[in-house]
Parts: structure tokens; sequence; C-alpha cells
């Protein structure tokens, strides 16, 4: 797959995360960037998965996991997208899903390995996709939402958070 989505095939907010995407064979930058993140996390340390750069900032292993949650809603949206399922999906709060899954509690190897346990499933998802799957789209909080928006916005969405653990957890 080496197409974008247009800008009617996802909601507004997404828009940074579907244009952060390079051209390209999408699975294979799926796949290329599962090997980085998991190369990157391969060095954090439990003291680094505890930090927290501000009072109220998630830690490490909350957005870790919150990277887990994320993909694994965005996979369930584009295998309804992909399927023809018009049924209206709604939104999640990514507050109450971090809160509620208190990934303090494992350990930065857990998270790394569940991060890498859906990647696994989204792209044995995409990879059995037929070609008129990619254009299907399912009512996303109210917006017409293609399969192939969905996987833009994974790959956007943890190159979008990498860059902040980048930044602001482990420089």
């Amino acid at each position: 797959m080496r197409m974008r989505p247009e800008a009617g095939q996802y909601a507004a907010h997404f828009e940074g995360y579907v244009t952060s995407v390079p051209e390209g064979d999408l699975l294979q930058l799926l796949r290329e960037q599962a090997a980085a993140t998991q190369a990157a996390l391969e060095l954090v340390t439990e003291e680094q998965g505890a930090y927290r750069y501000a009072p109220g900032k998630w830690s490490l292993k909350e957005v870790l996991g919150h990277l887990a949650d994320t993909e694994r809603v965005m996979s369930y949206r584009l295998l309804r997208a992909s399927r023809g399922d018009e049924t209206p999906l709604a939104g999640f709060s990514e507050e109450l899903f971090v809160q509620g899954a208190s990934f303090d509690r494992l350990s930065v190897k857990q998270l790394q390995q569940e991060l890498s346990a859906v990647r696994t499933s989204t792209l044995s998802l995409l990879s059995g996709l037929p070609e008129e799957a990619w254009s299907r789209t399912s009512p996303v909080n109210g917006h017409a939402t293609s399969a192939l928006a969905l996987a833009c916005i994974i790959l956007g969405h943890e190159k979008h958070h990498l860059k902040v653990i980048q930044e602001r957890y482990v420089s």
C-alpha cells in the first residue's frame, strides 16, 4: 500500500498524524517503525520508565501503554472499516484508559513486548487486506474514516510519541 488517504477520509484532529507519514510502502514503514521502536526501548531503564517530565504528565511506562492501547483501538476500527461495517464507533478516552491500566506496575520489558505483540497483530491484519478494503470507511466518533487513514494514524501516532519520548524522557 503506497498511498495516503485524502483529507476527507479522517477527522481533522488526525491531520498531523496522517501527514507525518512519509511516502512509501505502508506495511514496510510500519515494520521499520516497529524495529526502530524496539531498538530504542532496549536501552530504557526502569528508572527512565518511571520518569515524568512534569507534574501531571504520564510516566514513560504510561506512554508505552498508551501506544499499545491506541494501536489496539485503531486496529479494531480499521478491521471494522475494512470489512465494510458501517456501525457507528464511539471515541475513547486515552486518559481513562491510562488510569484504568496501571501501566506503572509493569516492567519496561513487559510493555515493550506488549507493544511488539500489538504491532505484529496489526501487520497481520493489514497484510491480508484486499485492495478494495483500504478505501472502505466506518463512522468513527461521527466522521467517516477509511481503513487506509486508520493505518496511517497508527503510524503517525507512534511517530509523534517516539519524538516526545526522545525529547522529554530519554534525552
